[in-house]
């Protein structure tokens, strides 16, 4: 059974095919079983028609026109169902596909989620348990306040992120779009990180009064995802970079890491649901899987689009671009 588990989709897809090839040779023998029993009909009747018949010309010619007519009927049924029975198989197999890496995506996703509870609130409870138990300096118990803040401010990140993620998926949250100031937003939301991740140094180069038509809520949680990850992927103390400005008809917002650069091959599947990429050097990094993709269904709502780029030597960028 655990074998199964673990190459289930290769059993279905070795499965899959095998069916398939058996129709295929299946239909293959139904027409030739077809078309030899129209040969031998059209043998018996051109037997029992006499040699010396006066219209035996014309009956030779009205049998052998039946069974091209038979013929022609075979090939267009077997053509038909040939073409029904591909196109079906190829939607069931990319159906099948699909579902079985969803099930797995959502059972990884379901084992991050479970990690990343469990942790915050390990640690906020053992930081409530050291201040009601010991008698701390007003130094250490601040330090110990800010990281129990820190760790709940993760939680809350993460039930936002799935509770969006649910509401965008199934198309129930109406968006309430006003004009908003862009600029003061990224301002506020550099200035809390750099307050909560003091290894990290958050560098702004943002252009004054920038406004775009857009829902606030998503607007603060598309910013705080990309700056959250950009922070999660990148080494201790180093730095990341918020850039916003105009660009004639365009609001561009790049956010650049100086982490581990995402290779081509995942540049696009780093924004669908519950993707966790595969590379040593951050797979063990914690993590829902949700982030970008909400920051992909939020600028998609924007009428925008976001995508990540190379930063040189090392890192990624991600620029999202909305249309003014």
């Amino acid at each position: 059974m655990k074998l199964f588990q673990k190459h289930k989709l290769t059993f279905v897809s070795i499965t899959y095919w095998f069916l398939l090839i058996y129709i295929i040779a299946a239909l293959c023998w139904w027409f030739i079983a077809l078309n030899h029993q129209n040969g031998e009909m059209t043998r018996l009747s051109l037997s029992d028609i006499p040699k010396d018949v006066t219209n035996y010309n014309l009956k030779v010619e009205k049998i052998v026109e039946k069974k091209n007519r038979k013929t022609t009927q075979y090939i267009g049924e077997g053509i038909t169902f040939l073409v029904v029975i591909l196109v079906s198989a190829g939607f069931i197999y990319r159906a099948t596909r699909r579902q079985i890496k969803f099930a797995d995506s959502q059972q990884n996703f379901m084992m991050a989620v479970t990690h990343e509870l469990k942790t915050p609130i390990a640690i906020t409870q053992l930081n409530l348990e050291t201040i009601k138990k010991r008698n701390l300096s007003k130094e250490q118990q601040e330090k110990i306040i800010n990281d129990s803040l820190k760790e709940v401010a993760r939680l809350n990140n993460l039930c936002n992120n799935s509770l969006w993620a649910a509401q965008l998926d199934a198309g129930s949250y109406r968006e309430k779009k006003e004009r908003i100031n862009l600029s003061q937003i990224i301002k506020e939301a550099g200035l809390n990180y750099q307050k909560n991740y003091t290894n990290t140094e958050i560098n702004s180069n943002i252009e004054e009064d920038i406004y775009i038509e857009g829902d606030i809520l998503m607007i603060e949680i598309l910013i705080n995802n990309l700056i959250e990850n950009a922070i999660k992927y990148s080494p201790k103390n180093s730095q990341i970079i918020i850039h916003l400005q105009k660009e004639k008809k365009k609001i561009v917002l790049n956010v650049t890491d100086f982490g581990v650069a995402i290779s081509d091959d995942e540049k696009n599947k780093v924004f669908e649901k519950f993707y966790r990429s595969n590379h040593a050097k951050v797979k063990n990094i914690s993590g829902s899987g949700l982030g970008l993709f909400l920051c992909k269904k939020i600028m998609q709502k924007h009428q925008g689009d976001i995508k990540v780029l190379n930063n040189q030597p090392n890192g990624s960028v991600f620029k999202a671009t909305f249309n003014v």
